[in-house]
């Protein structure tokens, strides 16, 4: 029987299919989501035609159905409209048969109408590179004939490989489960520390906070793989990275924040609510200790912490928020630490204030948290006018 070009242990086989399928995961992180999608980075046209190449081998995906179908995601993240968040559709939906949805949603002309422009439209991605069939078959035709029939199962693999891990896991458990770094209005988590089984994907909440980002990675224990990639291409000039994750800076206290103090407050807003969530959480929990006695059983208590804190609604029922507004108002603490919240994050909304009615605001924020009586804000008010560009 023939065995095939490569006559291998058993676990070589196993390695082969990893370091195959693991070349699929890198271009689907590099070309399709970070180049593709989001714009993150530039490629050379050498290695931009391998991802798109490759992809068409193993996937069988078309170049503009993804990045349109990932951008309606960023777009309507959480909604009805969001082609696949376990917050609506339900985790084991999303996880099991994430694949399926990508498929239903590449049906919708408007979706790849609005949100697929600017992705490749050459002769080879209308005449080759759409024929998925073709792509995945050729690719079972060499899996057979390096590995002999063990191929077959390679080639399986393969064919699972990203469905499962990235419609499934990154869309489905990045989505449910895992850690925060940013406080972003979706409920995107980080699985791990280290992005190196899914490409770097796995720190998805970095991502949502940052979408425009190469790098996915944003702590200093945090590993994204496919981030050591793109700088290996830059080192062979065949990338280059436009924009990162910026990390906080901090100067000496000013006495009055100013422009420059604004600038920083808006491009590290994540990294600010973030620290104003920390900051208070001590004050929420002993306010809403004390409200449990006199209105027991009328409120959730979870979900009255995290929406004084971070305004997070999704998870609130019909009328639930305001219930939880007439709760709130029997707390001045808790009264002043949802306004407060709710004006600090307008400096960074979209708006037709001027950057000096902006400042104004901002002037008049510091001045009311020092005022506020409650020690956590006035310290964070301290920490706010240290930020630095």
């Amino acid at each position: 029987m023939y065995s095939g070009l490569f006559d291998l242990p058993w676990w070589g086989y196993v390695l082969a299919a990893l370091a195959l399928t693991h070349v699929t995961i890198a271009s689907v992180t590099i070309f399709l989501h970070r180049h593709q999608a989001h714009r993150a980075l530039e490629l050379h046209p050498v290695a931009s035609h391998f991802f798109r190449f490759w992809l068409w081998l193993t996937t069988g995906m078309v170049t503009r159905e993804w990045a349109a179908i990932h951008r309606k995601h960023h777009a309507k993240c959480e909604t009805e409209d969001d082609p696949h968040s376990p917050q609506t559709r339900g985790l084991r939906k999303v996880l099991w048969q994430g694949a399926e949805l990508y498929r239903a949603e590449a049906k919708n002309a408007e979706t790849l109408q609005r949100y697929g422009h600017g992705t490749p439209d050459d002769w080879l991605e209308r005449k080759v590179y759409r024929h998925s069939v073709a792509g995945v078959s050729i690719m079972m035709i060499i899996d057979l004939v390096a590995f002999g029939p063990v191929g077959l199962t390679i080639w399986a693999v393969q064919m699972a490989w990203i469905p499962f891990w990235a419609a499934g896991v990154i869309n489905g458990v990045g989505h449910f489960w895992g850690y925060r770094n940013f406080d972003c209005a979706d409920a995107s988590r980080n699985l791990v520390p280290w992005g190196v089984l899914i490409g770097g994907e796995e720190l998805h909440n970095n991502h949502h906070s940052f979408a425009t980002s190469a790098k996915l990675s944003a702590k200093w224990y945090e590993f994204d793989i496919g981030w050591m990639y793109i700088r290996l291409l830059e080192m062979l000039r065949l990338a280059r990275a436009k924009k990162i994750i910026p990390t906080p800076r901090f100067g000496e206290l000013k006495l009055t924040p100013d422009f420059e103090t604004l600038q920083a407050i808006v491009t590290h807003r994540y990294d600010v609510m973030t620290r104003y969530m920390a900051s208070l959480r001590r004050v929420c929990a002993d306010e809403v200790e004390r409200l449990k006695a006199s209105h027991a059983g009328r409120f959730d208590v979870t979900a009255l912490k995290r929406w004084v804190l971070s305004g997070e609604e999704r998870h609130l029922k019909d009328g639930e928020k305001e219930q939880l507004r007439d709760v709130v108002a029997h707390s001045q603490a808790l009264t002043t630490v949802v306004t407060m919240r709710e004006e600090l994050t307008a400096l960074w909304a979209r708006s037709n204030a001027t950057r000096e009615q902006l400042l104004a605001q901002l002037h008049d924020w510091v001045a009311r948290a020092e005022q506020s009586g409650i020690q956590q804000l006035q310290e964070f008010s301290l920490r706010l006018r240290r930020y630095a560009a």
